[in-house]
């Protein structure tokens, strides 16, 4: 472990009146930091997707661009659960920082390859653009364990469920900015790198402003976020709040090493494995949609770059009510049970995407299915992640959420919404596609409710004690 991000040490426990008058606030602020850092990731995440309808046109396939697409997901698919693991072992208000800067200088040079090669050497401008936007995917991997790292040891798990989904909606924030920033900032900053040249200004919209703009994130997450409440001098969540889970001991609290992580609260629970298979599936939806959805207007609507940008931020921005929703449902109505849940909001996002494919000539219907989609999609996205926080102790985390990411991002995006349909879309057209992609919603509602006996019990056994 490098020196710099070794997590800090404990603090003598400060007295129990500053406690009361201290540790609410603090909650508050590193909330904050994780909400606004994770935001941050989402400016330069996914930008690709929003540059390809605009690289189409200097002569790169959709199948070529599918490989450079599926880089990202398969880069934050193996980061998210190998960078789980040290994120376990770090400072999370050093760790998160370092990889939303080092993402951001990653997407910057995406405009390299196009403007140093351009189409006329193709194989040498996909083959820049995949290793980048690999490193892009790669250095977003540190994003979410840290998160997840904070959240377990400043919210206890009574509480987690709703917390969760209110801080879920972070990267629909900063998703739903990443449409506005490309058309602004094409419009404001485009002609003061290549003046007349109109085609390549969709790079400083895509990419160079949004990853001026995520630096700045990254240093305000740094003032904001503390790595645990016992390196603030206050006592563990659970102690503070009388909230102590039934997989919960002291253990909980020490830095565990890589193999007892993997292979003693991970790699072995079964429920684990159902739900990393269904986030699968559902990540296939959510990125199949959201991924194709800027190509798929432009082709069939002649959506330009200002319209396409607005319908990606009405996907990502019904989300945020959406996953309040989601998570209030989940906690209020079904006491926990994220299983039954998330099945029917997958069953309600089959039917948008139905009508999305149906009525693909209505621009009107159109926009309504993506908001249809983006509102019900992030609910289940948010539950499987907190499925994971509740299934293994604190400081496997990290690991745990990484488990599910990895299937949801290397299998789920990066094979399925990103080189299948990619590869479907070109070469079988677009009705197969959306076949694929109601085929993925059932799937993942037959694996999440593997899970359905297995959470029923464990819930039946909590409020037993």
């Amino acid at each position: 472990m490098l020196k710099f991000l070794a997590p800090p040490a404990y603090k003598n426990e400060m007295p129990e009146d500053q406690v009361k008058s201290k540790y609410g606030k603090y909650r508050l602020q590193v909330f904050l930091g994780i909400f606004i850092g994770y935001a941050g990731f989402y400016i330069v995440r996914k930008n690709f997707s929003m540059a390809m309808p605009f690289l189409e046109p200097l002569n790169f396939g959709k199948d070529e661009l599918s490989i450079v697409l599926s880089m990202n997901a398969i880069a934050y698919a193996l980061s998210k659960f190998l960078m789980g693991s040290v994120s376990d072992r770090s400072n999370a208000r050093v760790f998160l920082p370092l990889g939303l800067i080092l993402a951001s200088l990653s997407m910057m040079f995406m405009i390299v390859p196009v403007q140093l090669f351009g189409a006329e050497h193709k194989s040498w401008a996909i083959i820049m653009m995949a290793a980048l936007n690999f490193l892009v995917g790669w250095f977003n991997g540190m994003g979410w364990p840290p998160c997840g790292r904070v959240m377990t040891h400043w919210f206890s798990q009574n509480e987690r469920g709703t917390k969760m989904s209110i801080w879920n909606c972070a990267h629909n924030v900063g998703g739903a900015l990443v449409g506005p920033m490309a058309a602004y900032g094409a419009i404001w900053f485009g002609f003061w790198f290549y003046g007349a040249q109109e085609e390549y200004y969709f790079m400083i919209g895509t990419y160079l402003f949004p990853a001026c703009v995520a630096i700045f994130v990254a240093l305000l997450a740094y003032l904001l976020i503390r790595d645990t409440p016992q390196s603030c001098g206050f006592p563990s969540i659970e102690k503070y709040r009388n909230d102590f889970p039934k997989n919960y001991s002291a253990k909980s609290e020490e830095v565990l090493t890589t193999k007892e992580i993997f292979f003693k609260y991970v790699l072995n629970n079964k429920m684990l494995w159902f739900i990393a298979i269904a986030n699968a599936f559902v990540y296939m939806v959510r990125y199949g949609c959201l991924d194709w959805a800027p190509s798929f207007l432009k082709e069939t609507q002649g959506y330009d770059i200002k319209q396409a940008g607005w319908a990606y931020f009405a996907y990502e921005f019904a989300a945020i009510p959406g996953t309040l929703i989601c998570g209030w449902i989940s906690d209020k109505v079904f006491k926990g049970a994220r299983a039954i849940t998330t099945t029917i909001f997958m069953a309600l996002v089959a039917i948008f995407i139905f009508l999305y494919w149906q009525f693909s000539d209505n621009a009107t219907i159109v926009t309504l299915s993506l908001v249809g989609i983006g509102f019900f999609i992030y609910g289940p996205v948010m539950l499987i992640g907190v499925q994971a926080l509740d299934l293994a102790p604190k400081n496997a985390a990290g690991t745990a959420a990484g488990l599910t990411g990895f299937f949801g991002y290397f299998f789920g995006t990066a094979i399925l919404a990103n080189i299948v349909i990619g590869y479907v879309a070109e070469n079988a057209g677009w009705d197969l596609t959306f076949l694929m992609l109601i085929g993925a919603c059932v799937l993942s509602m037959v694996f999440m409710m593997f899970t359905y006996k297995d959470e029923k019990y464990l819930l039946t056994q909590k409020k037993s004690k």
